[in-house]
C-alpha cells in the first residue's frame, strides 16, 4: 500500500477546507423547478430549451465563451487557459433527457503525447441552490449575494494545476445546479452520468484541441470523490466508448450512512438537508418516510437548505445534531434508515457494488473527521481483489480541530500534485508501480 504523508500550512487550504468542502449524506421540501435561474452576464444560459437539441448523453445543447477570472492574457490566447460555459443532454434514472451545464477549459501549455488528454472533474460540496453551480463562481471566483449567499470556486486550484501540465479539463455542474433543481447531492447514479456525460460533451465540443477517442480521467474529491468513483464504477457499461485512463477519487464518502454519522455536531451536517431535498427529487417516495420522521424544525431546515449555498449553511447549522430534527429524538440517519425505504435509498449511493475497469487512485486521510479513512481503505480492497488496479494513498495528518472539517479539506488541497502526477502517469501509460497488496488489511 503506498502511504503519502502530506501536510499544508496555507491559510487559504485551510480557511478552504474548513469552509468549502463537503460531504453526502441522507430530505421534505426541494429546491421547486419554478425558482428562477440566477441573473447574471450569462443571460438565461441556464435556462434549458423546452425540446432539447441532439440525440445521445452527452450531446452540446449550448455554450458560451467567457473569461475565467485567474487566466491572464498571453500568446495563446489566456493563461492557464480558455473557458466555455457548456450545456449538455444527460438522463435521469428513467432514461429521460435532461439538461446539464458546466465548464470546459482549453489549456494554453501544450500536450507533449499525440493526444491531448481529458479530465472530467466533479466539485466537492458547493450547496444546493441554482445559483451554487460551479460555472457561475468560476467567472468570478466568489459568488455573493446578500446576505450570506455564498460560495467559492476553490476547485480552481486543481483545474489550473492540470491546465498547467496541458490536461483540457471539463468541470460538470451536477444536475440541478444552474438547471433547475433540486441537486440530487450525493445521488451516485446521477453523479457518475453527469461526469460522464461531461466528458463526452467536451470531446464533441468543436473547436477544441480533444479527439473523440482521446484518453480521458475522472478527478474529484468529497462529494466530488464520491461522483468520480461512481463515474469510474459506472463507466464500463454505460460508456464503453471511453478511453479510460484512470480515476482519482480523494476522501469519497463510500457509505452516507457512516458518513452522516460522523458528521454529527460538526461544521457539514447541514448538507444533510441537501441529500433529503435532491432525495425527493430522484426518489419521490422517501416524502412519506420524511413526513413521518422530521418534526417542525426538520422541515424548516430542508426547506431552508434548498436554496442555499455551502456558505450559508455553515452559518446556520455548523454543529448541530439531527436529533434536534427528528420526531422521535434519534439521529436522523437512524431514523430514515430504520425505514425499509429510506434504508434502500441510502444503500443505493454506496460506492463498491460495481466494478471500474481502469487504474484508481483512493486517497484518504486516517483523522478525516469527515468522511471515514477505514471505509475508503475497505473500498480499495474490495476494487483489488476483484482485479482492480488500485493505489490507496493513506494520508498521515494527526487530529486538526476535529468537527470542523480541517482535517477533510487540507488534502484535498495539498493532494493536488501528487494526484495530478498519478494521472499523467496514466495518460502516458506508465505502469502501475504501487498496486494495493490485495491481502493487506
Amino acid at each position: 500500500m503506498q502511504t503519502s504523508i502530506r501536510a499544508c500550512s496555507a491559510a487559504f487550504a485551510v480557511i478552504c477546507g474548513v469552509l468549502f468542502t463537503g460531504v453526502g449524506t441522507p430530505p421534505a421540501s426541494a429546491s421547486l423547478p419554478d425558482v428562477p435561474a440566477p441573473a447574471g452576464p450569462w443571460g438565461s444560459f441556464y435556462d434549458p430549451p423546452t425540446e432539447l437539441p441532439g440525440e445521445a448523453a452527452g450531446d452540446v445543447i449550448r455554450e458560451q465563451s467567457f473569461t475565467p477570472a485567474l487566466s491572464v492574457p498571453s500568446a495563446t490566447g489566456a493563461f492557464p487557459g480558455t473557458a466555455r460555459r457548456i450545456m449538455y443532454r444527460s438522463v435521469d434514472d428513467a432514461g429521460r433527457a435532461i439538461a446539464v451545464t458546466g465548464t470546459y477549459f482549453e489549456p494554453s501549455t501544450p500536450w507533449p503525447g499525440p493526444s491531448r488528454p481529458l479530465v472530467s472533474l466533479a466539485s466537492g460540496t458547493i450547496g444546493e441552490g441554482r445559483q451554487c453551480a460551479p460555472s457561475i463562481a468560476l467567472q468570478s471566483v466568489v459568488h455573493y449575494s446578500p446576505p450570506f449567499d455564498l460560495s467559492i470556486a476553490y476547485e480552481q486550484l486543481a483545474v489550473d494545476y492540470l491546465l498547467g501540465q496541458g490536461i483540457a479539463v471539463v468541470f460538470t455542474d451536477y444536475v440541478g445546479l444552474g438547471t433547475p433543481g433540486p441537486h440530487p447531492y450525493g445521488n451516485r447514479a446521477a453523479s457518475a452520468r453527469a461526469v460522464i456525460d461531461a466528458a463526452r460533451a467536451a470531446q464533441r465540443l468543436p473547436g477544441t484541441s480533444l479527439s473523440p477517442d482521446g484518453p480521458v480521467g475522472f478527478w474529484g474529491y468529497s462529494q466530488g470523490g464520491h461522483a468520480a468513483a461512481a463515474a469510474a464504477e459506472l463507466q464500463p457499461t454505460y460508456a464503453p466508448e471511453l478511453n479510460m485512463k484512470g480515476t482519482y477519487a480523494g476522501a469519497p464518502p463510500v457509505k452516507l450512512d457512516d458518513t452522516l454519522a460522523l458528521a454529527e455536531g460538526s461544521t457539514l451536517i447541514g448538507a444533510v438537508g441537501y441529500f433529503l431535498d435532491g432525495a425527493v427529487r430522484t426518489n419521490p417516495e422517501i416524502g412519506p418516510v420524511l413526513d413521518r420522521v422530521l418534526n417542525d424544525q426538520g422541515r424548516a431546515m430542508m426547506s431552508s437548505t434548498a436554496n442555499q449555498c455551502i456558505g450559508e449553511t455553515l452559518l446556520n447549522y455548523s454543529f448541530q445534531h439531527t436529533t434536534q430534527w427528528t420526531n422521535t429524538g434519534e439521529s436522523l440517519g437512524a431514523a430514515v434508515t430504520s425505514d425499509p425505504i429510506g434504508r434502500r435509498i441510502v444503500e443505493e449511493q454506496a460506492i463498491g457494488n460495481l466494478t471500474p475497469a481502469s487504474p484508481i487512485l483512493l486517497a484518504s486521510n486516517v483523522n478525516d473527521d469527515a468522511v471515514p479513512y477505514s471505509r475508503v481503505h475497505d473500498l480499495a480492497q474490495t476494487w483489488c481483489e476483484r482485479g482492480v488496479p488500485v493505489t490507496l494513498s493513506t494520508i498521515e495528518l494527526p487530529p486538526i480541530i476535529p468537527g470542523t472539517a480541517v482535517g477533510h479539506g487540507v488534502p484535498e488541497f495539498a493532494n493536488v500534485p501528487a494526484a495530478a502526477a498519478w494521472m499523467i502517469d496514466r495518460f502516458n501509460d506508465v505502469g502501475i508501480l504501487h498496486q494495493m497488496n490485495c491481502e493487506q488489511k
